[in-house]
């Protein structure tokens, strides 16, 4: 939040950095018998000491400036479309300077009401749909600002297996961990699929979690209207009966809360797992362990989470070539981690789209778009370790690249003066450019190759993945 939102209602905050910590849950040991059903298990084993951090200022402090603003920085910061009202990012700051003191008291007094979130659909690579809930700047400062304070009271409570939306945790310590598990010989892996899980949360369940640490009743009322806000399609409000809509920054410490119970079963059965939001899988030594797990698990879930399963995605498999966050781990036991295949599609179904022949935009913004992309990407999968397939994508990305130029330049002259300034002697150049072969086979003749070597297509500012590859040494650690 701006330091001139209001001089006049400035507070001493309670910092989040004296607030005492737990300690973490240790790792899962090891993965013999099948889950307790009882919930009463769970909540026996919740009890790292986090409640004393819960008072019932958690209200005030959330309100403190010092925290407002740490929100408002991060709120910014990821930008972000508007919610429903249409108040941007930048429209935000003078807006929240008039209306400020009065919603600060209404949080303070419990009276505030979230309004609905804009619903928006993104598509998912097996073909269905994601839904979005993107909430007003005003709703998520506010989400952002009950997070960091909820965060040191839940997050050390959390399971080492956990690694989603956590502090100093990624889908790659996730992934490693994944292969450090198969490498000691769990080879039986129970995977199960939760059908739309942020969209059927139950609410009662979820908040009969989170008031196990926290006991402000204020608070507890605040995310139980974040819950039952509702959303906005074409216009109308439509309820939201169930479910914790992604898309505001609240939803992923939500889903950590609930699934935290299944976590501390699985550890308090000594399985092996690993858990990235709700994505998770469970490593066993033998096929009748992976079957009986399989069983059990899928009863705690529906039984006492009351979650759907999808029993279409849900399955035992080997760890020979299983598929977690985007990798493959193969070689069985050596579990070498690579890019799962679909993503490889997806890579180069993205590259075709930014490398198109019919997008009517200058070769500068093209390699512009493409170096975002690959950069991004890379710095993703750069934890696998198949250069060979990288330095083939490569030549690949080159060869398209190629092909743009050759469009672009259209007509026969112009290529003529475009290869000649590049180098090409007059007689090749002319040949080239008087020929009917299409564009893609035109773009690996030896002219097209001499005019644009690798060098030359990196001054343009062409990435090359290979050096991206090995530039991210560091990250891949022991996988």
């Amino acid at each position: 939040m701006p330091r001139r939102v209001d001089s006049e209602i400035r507070t001493n905050s309670t910092a989040a950095e004296g607030v005492l910590r737990a300690e973490p849950t240790g790792p899962a040991r090891s993965d013999q018998r099948a889950l307790h059903e009882s919930e009463a298990n769970a909540s026996a084993t919740d009890n790292s000491g986090a409640d004393n951090l819960a008072s019932d200022d958690l209200m005030e402090q959330i309100v403190a400036n010092s925290n407002l603003e740490r929100a408002w920085r991060k709120v910014k910061k990821n930008r972000g479309a508007p919610g429903p009202d249409g108040i941007t990012i930048k429209e935000f700051e003078p807006w929240a300077r008039t209306h400020w003191p009065e919603i600060r008291q209404q949080l303070l007094d419990g009276t505030y009401r979230p309004e609905p979130v804009r619903r928006k659909t993104i598509a998912k690579d097996n073909g269905g749909e994601r839904l979005l809930g993107i909430p007003n700047v005003l709703d998520r400062l506010i989400q952002q600002a009950i997070l960091q304070i909820l965060t040191p009271i839940f997050d050390p409570g959390f399971s080492e297996s956990s690694f989603g939306f956590r502090p100093g945790r990624s889908c790659h310590g996730a992934a490693k961990q994944v292969q450090r598990t198969i490498q000691q010989g769990y080879l039986h892996v129970v995977n199960i699929d939760l059908s739309k899980f942020f969209d059927r949360v139950q609410h009662d369940v979820l908040m009969n979690r989170v008031s196990r640490k926290v006991h402000d009743q204020r608070l507890l009322q605040l995310i139980g209207r974040y819950l039952r806000a509702g959303v906005m399609i074409e216009g109308v409000v439509q309820p939201t009966e169930q479910g914790t809509p992604q898309g505001g920054p609240l939803s992923p410490m939500l889903s950590n809360i609930l699934l935290d119970d299944l976590d501390k079963e699985l550890e308090r059965r000594g399985l092996k797992f690993v858990r990235y939001a709700d994505d998770f899988l469970v490593f066993v030594k033998s096929s009748r362990s992976a079957a009986r797990v399989f069983q059990s698990v899928q009863r705690y879930l529906s039984g006492t989470l009351k979650l759907v399963v999808n029993q279409d995605k849900s399955c035992v498999t080997v760890a020979r070539g299983c598929e977690y966050l985007g990798f493959m781990f193969v070689g069985g036991q050596r579990a070498t981690i690579k890019v799962a295949p679909k993503k490889l599609k997806a890579f180069k179904r993205r590259i075709k789209e930014l490398t198109g022949r019919s997008r009517g935009i200058s070769m500068k913004r093209r390699l512009t778009d493409l170096r975002y992309y690959v950069r991004g990407w890379i710095g993703y999968f750069g934890l696998a370790r198949q250069v060979e397939d990288f330095i083939k994508l490569d030549g690949w990305i080159r060869r398209r690249v190629r092909m743009c130029y050759w469009k672009q330049w259209r007509y026969p002259r112009t290529k003529v003066r475009k290869l000649t300034a590049l180098g090409v002697s007059l007689d090749m150049a002319i040949k080239h450019a008087v020929s009917r072969k299409s564009y893609w086979r035109m773009s690996r003749t030896p002219a097209m190759r001499y005019a644009m070597p690798n060098k030359w297509l990196q001054e343009q500012g062409l990435l090359s993945l290979p050096q991206l590859w090995f530039q991210r040494a560091p990250l891949r650690g022991i996988a």
